[in-house]
Order: structure tokens, then C-alpha cells, then sequence
């Protein structure tokens, strides 16, 4: 089984030029994890809705039309579908989606980015703190494997230039303890499990300055996996080669 997670930065865009097409047969997931979607269901065609062979489940942003907003496609069918933590604040802006299947949960996040300000990265450590307390919560039931654009660089080896932004939101200190608090917790970085000492393997790139073509990165996309599922998981994977985005789709094989 292949699970996929990918920022697709807007999944009416994948429309054109074929992206959409090239990343189902691209990379053939059995399940996939979609982050910042951008849309409403209603605002999707049937192409995106229900793709031959996938149940498809959406949370989309209640107070921002446009933003953010998160989606689980599976050939599986779950258990069990969820769509928000229990948390107002955080629920409202449709970041998460969670399914839960026979041997795990599968958890899907949007993690809040930390531009426009302190209030901002106020928000996304808060938001932080209150999903891996759920998922600890679920995790009493089954094993948890998490997934998506979680918005933090975690060490230097998963950017470009970490000189350059040690004081730039998404290389902060107490965003990167965050990701150390997860890994304490007993979950583990799956491609970094994979592959401990690969350089230059990013999921991000700045459209703007085409930092693509560069290849300067950031690795800010994972698949996090409770220690005592890891057995289970054969190989994690990022897919440079999809394009449609800013950015690539990021893997793991049950």
C-alpha cells in the first residue's frame, strides 16, 4: 500500500497542463493526502470529486473562502472519517482530516504557516501543541501515522540555506523543538529513517525566484510514523518529478 501526501497549493489549478493525471499515474497511491486544496467541494469538477477507484473526503476553511483547506482520497474505505480536533479556532480553518482504517489512524494536516506576524507563529505553536495531543489521544486506540505540509524545516540538512533563514518563521527554535517534542514522543521521521544522510531532498520551493530549477529547497512535507508501526512501513520516498504545485508529493510504502 502507497500512501501519498502532497501540498498541492491550490486543487483547482491541477487542472491544467495535465498535473492531476500525471501525479495519479505517476505515483499510483492507494491513499492520498492533499493539503491547502483551496476550494470547497462545490467548487470542484467530478474529475477532482470522485476519480475512478477513490473515495474522496474534504474539510475546507469556514471563514476564508479560498484558503487553506485539506482532502483524503482512498481506495480503502475507512472505518472511520473526522474532520476537525474539537478546537474552534483551529477547525474553522479546515486543516485537518483524519481516517481511520484497520491497523492505524491516518492523520492529514494543513500546519499553519507562520508569516504575517507574532500572532501567526503564536497560532501555528498552538496549533501544534493541540495535534499532537490528539493524536497521542488516538494513538491509545491504534497506531498513528501523520502526514502533510507541516510548515518547519527540522534540521539543517532539510534546507538550502539554513544560515540564511535561522531567524525566518519555518526555521525558528521553538518551531524546530516541536518536531523534537514529536520525535521523543515516539515518532519517527520516515524518510529521514530511510535515508539519515541525503542532501538536497526538498518537498518545497519558492516559485517566485524559480528555486525549482535551482534546486533550493526546503524539506517541509513528511510522514511521521509511531515507532511501533515503523515495522510495517517498507520505504519513504519524495517525488520530485511530479510538478503542479510549489510542492512535490512525498510518500510511504506499507
Amino acid at each position: 500500500m502507497k500512501i501519498v501526501s502532497w501540498n498541492v497549493n491550490g486543487l483547482r489549478s491541477l487542472a491544467n497542463n495535465g498535473y492531476w493525471e500525471s501525479f495519479l499515474k505517476g505515483v499510483k497511491p492507494d491513499i492520498f493526502c492533499l493539503q491547502e486544496t483551496k476550494a470547497n467541494p462545490d467548487q470542484l469538477s467530478e474529475a477532482f470529486l470522485s476519480p475512478a477507484g477513490y473515495s474522496a473526503f474534504f474539510s475546507s476553511c469556514q471563514v476564508r473562502k479560498g484558503y487553506s483547506g485539506v482532502a483524503l482520497y482512498s481506495k480503502v474505505e475507512p472505518l472511520k472519517v473526522i474532520y476537525g480536533m474539537g478546537i474552534k479556532e483551529f477547525d474553522e480553518e479546515g486543516r485537518f482530516i483524519g481516517a481511520e482504517y484497520k491497523d492505524f489512524w491516518l492523520l492529514n494536516a494543513y500546519f499553519p504557516n507562520g508569516g504575517r506576524g507574532p500572532e501567526r507563529i503564536d497560532y501555528k505553536l498552538r496549533f501544534y501543541d493541540a495535534f499532537l495531543a490528539f493524536a497521542e489521544k488516538l494513538r491509545k486506540e491504534k497506531p498513528v501515522i501523520f502526514c502533510g505540509d507541516v510548515n518547519t524545516a527540522h534540521e539543517e540538512i532539510d534546507l538550502a540555506e539554513p544560515e540564511k533563514y535561522e531567524n525566518s518563521t519555518g526555521f525558528l527554535p521553538e518551531e524546530r523543538a516541536w518536531i523534537d517534542e514529536v520525535v521523543a514522543a515516539g515518532y519517527v521521521d520516515s524518510f529521514r529513517h530511510f535515508h539519515p544522510h541525503t542532501k538536497d531532498a526538498y518537498s518545497y520551493w519558492d516559485m517566485f525566484t524559480r528555486a525549482r530549477d535551482r534546486n533550493v529547497g526546503w524539506r517541509i512535507d513528511y510522514f511521521f510514523v509511531a515507532s511501533e508501526f515503523m515495522k510495517h512501513v517498507k520505504k519513504a520516498d519524495i517525488h520530485p518529478d511530479i510538478y503542479g504545485s510549489d510542492h512535490c508529493p512525498v510518500s510511504i510504502t506499507l
